[in-house]
């Protein structure tokens, strides 16, 4: 678990919620600058592994290290002072709210004339111009009010977020299941750019084709269990498919 090259890591975590055992001795790494993909089943595990390594749920057993140190999260924004940030489905923004308002929610650029402290709404939407430019994120313009754009740039501002605010390690739990397919590759694009930034992301899709497309490596979920991990290069779909069916050790 102290391997330079993981970012993230875990071995031997168990939950229970009540009599339910939902996860079940679980290990799992993630590579810095890479992006490794947790597939399975509704019910597999796959968002309750990462709310116990992000401290919505405290593991009942088991050791978590982040960045080579070990790591227990009382919450989200205590990961998120670490260098964690996750994308949800139901996307954290401000619908009344401009896009630099957004970006810079709760980490607002202030400055002090004498006693007094002032929004420095200039700062803010400077730098979150250059913050779009950098990712290439096309939005009519920093003051247009959240409410008014697209899912899929509604889905980028959010990933945006969580790289302005400098995270070395971004979770996407199925960042693009409600968008087209015009919106889905500008995310997935975006995907690519965090991976050109060394930025390292875990993403959680059932879309195994999106999977290929975008991952390093994937990790297999059924039943509360990790039942298998691949590079994604030297698997496929009907592969992934067996490992969270159970299919691949029946032919076994």
């Amino acid at each position: 678990m102290s391997d330079p090259g993981t970012i993230l890591a875990c071995r031997g975590i168990h939950k229970h919620f009540g009599g339910i055992h939902a996860l079940k001795d679980v290990a799992f790494s993630a590579k810095r600058g890479e992006v490794t993909a947790i597939v399975g089943d509704n019910g597999a595990g796959k968002s309750t592994l990462i709310r116990c390594l992000v401290g919505v749920h405290q593991p009942d057993a088991g050791e978590i290290t982040f960045d080579g140190r070990p790591a227990r999260f009382a919450g989200p924004d205590d990961a998120r002072r670490a260098g964690i940030e996750t994308v949800h489905q139901n996307l954290a923004l401000v619908d009344e709210l401009t896009v630099a308002q957004n970006l810079f929610l709760n980490r607002e650029i202030v400055r002090r004339i004498g006693p007094f402290r002032f929004l420095d709404r200039r700062a803010m939407k400077h730098q979150a111009r250059e913050l779009l430019s950098r990712l290439s994120i096309n939005v009519p313009s920093v003051e247009q009010r959240v409410r008014r754009l697209s899912g899929g740039q509604r889905q980028a501002i959010s990933i945006c977020r969580a790289v302005g605010a400098g995270a070395a390690l971004v979770i996407m739990d199925e960042p693009t299941a409600a968008l087209g397919v015009q919106e889905t590759a500008n995310v997935e694009a975006l995907v690519r750019r965090l991976r050109e930034e060394r930025v390292s992301v875990i993403l959680i899709s059932h879309n195994f084709d999106q999977v290929m497309r975008l991952s390093d490596q994937v990790w297999a979920m059924r039943a509360g269990r990790v039942v298998g991990t691949r590079r994604t290069a030297e698997t496929n779909g009907n592969e992934l498919v067996a490992l969270i069916t159970g299919a691949a050790g029946k032919a076994a």
